[in-house]
This record gives structure tokens, C-alpha cells and sequence, in this order.
């Protein structure tokens, strides 16, 4: 199996940090967790004039019709930024459940903005308040109706309960599942580039700060530290590229588990290596330290994900 990017793809990446980079997208989380969406939505336009939203959506409704691995470099570069919102329900997983062919046209311009809920693991539904289109995934697609407001240890994250409404279509349980799968691969490529935006955060801080006349990064037990991370990452990453290019339950499950370990790992190390500034609301870390607590729990927790890598063990495929 090949694990190297295309020329095109790198390209996107590279597209998707120069927009990203330019965006103050920290001030944009802070400005969607005080509810005060507009910076996120115009970031949300200009995702979709690099065709961001239209990678899972086909060419007949305007889409790019992209393959699950340009999926994942694009969720890797949105982790790594810290991009809010609905996107993996909107992006990722939406364009696998409707049918409907003008919300599928809305979803690739970005006019439209999805999110739903399927229990049991994501019972709640991301940023009702701001997207155009809420959903509950169930035996069919049905229209939600918006309950309670809850809130998320990322304050970047509004969850909402909700009930479903009219049906929208049915659903068949391959379709469901498809979805769902894409929405775990996803998450795991998100949770991917926040560990490399931590480890990136933190390196850089290792050789700013000084004590004892000498710069931090210096000392041993610090570089093996973040070199622990660096490994973890490592490693994670060819699951989640072998599970874009042959997708399965087990091989999404795994990238998952692997991907949830290594954005814990950075996260921890990286809050210990800033000292005392790291969980300060202040300090910019404190953004992806959040983000990677949520994401950990979203579209499967480790030990679900866990065993569904057993269970395909257990069967023999």
C-alpha cells in the first residue's frame, strides 16, 4: 500500500495552511465559543471557495467527488488550525447520508451548513444554533427539533439535544454505517493535526523559554518527552492513510484508537512542557487541549472503537 501523497493533494494542503495560517482561526474559536459566529462563517466561504466543502459531494451536484484520502488531508490541516464548526457532520458524513439534490448543491457552494445527531455515540448535535440544516440520524433521516443547549468541555463546541421530526428518506443500514465510518475517519484525521499542532506549539516553546540562563529545549528529559510524541504521531498516521485508501470497519476503528492515543499524548506533554501557562485560557494551547478532549469521545470513544477492532479480530477479517 502506498502511504505517499499526491503532488495534487500536497498542493491542497499547502492551499488549505496558507488560507488558514492568514485566518487568526484562534480568534475565530474564541469568537464562535462566545457566540459570535460570523468570523467562523465567513472562514466557513472561504473553505468553500477552495472546494473544501465539496470534497465529499459528486460532480452532478457540483462537487469534487473526492476520494476518502482527500478527506483526510484536509481534516488533518483543519485539526492542525483548529478550524470550529460542524465539519466533520457537514462535510465528511452529510454527503454520504442525503439524497436530495439542491441541499447537496447548497453543501458543495457552502450555503448550506449540516449537522446532526446519531445515537448512541453522538447523541447531541454540533452548533445546531448556526447550521442551516439539522438532522437525526436514525433508521431514516428525519428533520430535528432543537431542545436544550449543553455544554461541551470545548466551549468552541455548542451541543444541542434534539428529537426527530418529519422523515426526510429513509435509510439503509450500509448507508448509515458508510457515514458514520467516514465521520470516524474524519475525527481521527483531526485528531491527527491537533497532535502535530500541539507538538509544533510546544517545540516552538521549548526553544523560546529560558530558565537557569539556558533555553529549555536543552535538557534531555525534555527532548525525549516531545520525541515521544513525535513517534506517537508517527505512527498513527500510516493507519489512518491505509484506512482512507482501503476503508473498514477495522482499519477506521484502529486509526481511530491510535489517533486518540497520540493527541492525548501531545496534549498531555505539551500542557507539562509549558509549565504553568498551558491551561490558561490565554494561551492558545488551551484551544487544542480542548478540542482533542472532545474529539476523543465524538463518533466512537476509544473502547467502542476498540471493540470493533476486536470484534473483526475475533471473526477472522
Amino acid at each position: 500500500m502506498k502511504f505517499r501523497l499526491s503532488a495534487e493533494q500536497r498542493a491542497f494542503a499547502e492551499a488549505l495552511d496558507a488560507l488558514l495560517g492568514a485566518a487568526d482561526v484562534p480568534g475565530v474559536n474564541r469568537s464562535w465559543a462566545a457566540d459570535r459566529p460570523e468570523p467562523g462563517l465567513l472562514l466557513w466561504k472561504q473553505l468553500a471557495e477552495l472546494g473544501v466543502t465539496a470534497l465529499g459531494v459528486p460532480e452532478e451536484h457540483g462537487g469534487v467527488g473526492g476520494t476518502a484520502v482527500d478527506l483526510v488531508v484536509a481534516f488533518e490541516r483543519l485539526g492542525y488550525h483548529g478550524v470550529p464548526g460542524p465539519v466533520i457532520e457537514s462535510i465528511a458524513a452529510a454527503p454520504a447520508l442525503l439524497t436530495d439534490a439542491s441541499l447537496l448543491s447548497a453543501l458543495a457552494s457552502g450555503d448550506a451548513v449540516v449537522t446532526f445527531a446519531s445515537a448512541p455515540d453522538t447523541p447531541y448535535a454540533l452548533d445546531a444554533n448556526v447550521a442551516t440544516d439539522v438532522f437525526v440520524v436514525g433508521d431514516s433521516l428525519a428533520r430535528a427539533e432543537i431542545g436544550r443547549s449543553l455544554q461541551s468541555v470545548d466551549p468552541s463546541r455548542h451541543l444541542f439535544e434534539v428529537t426527530a421530526g418529519a422523515e426526510v428518506q429513509p435509510l439503509s443500514p450500509e448507508t448509515r454505517a458508510q457515514a458514520l465510518d467516514l465521520a470516524s475517519l474524519a475525527c481521527a484525521a483531526e485528531l491527527l493535526g491537533c497532535g502535530e499542532r500541539m507538538l509544533a506549539d510546544t517545540v516552538a516553546y521549548l526553544g523560546q523559554r529560558r530558565q537557569f540562563g539556558r533555553v529549555i529545549g536543552e535538557y534531555q528529559a525534555l527532548k525525549h518527552a516531545a520525541a515521544d510524541v513525535r513517534v506517537a504521531l508517527d505512527f498513527a498516521r500510516p493507519l489512518v492513510l491505509g484506512a482512507a485508501r482501503e476503508p473498514s470497519a477495522r482499519a477506521i476503528s484502529a486509526a481511530k484508537v491510535a489517533t486518540s492515543d497520540a493527541a492525548q499524548l501531545a496534549a498531555r506533554t505539551g500542557l507539562q512542557l509549558h509549565g504553568a501557562i498551558g491551561y490558561t485560557l490565554e494561551c492558545d494551547l488551551s484551544l487544542w487541549l480542548l478540542r482533542v478532549r472532545a474529539l476523543v469521545g465524538c463518533w466512537g470513544t476509544p473502547a467502542v472503537h476498540r471493540a470493533r477492532v476486536l470484534e473483526s479480530l475475533m471473526r477472522g477479517r
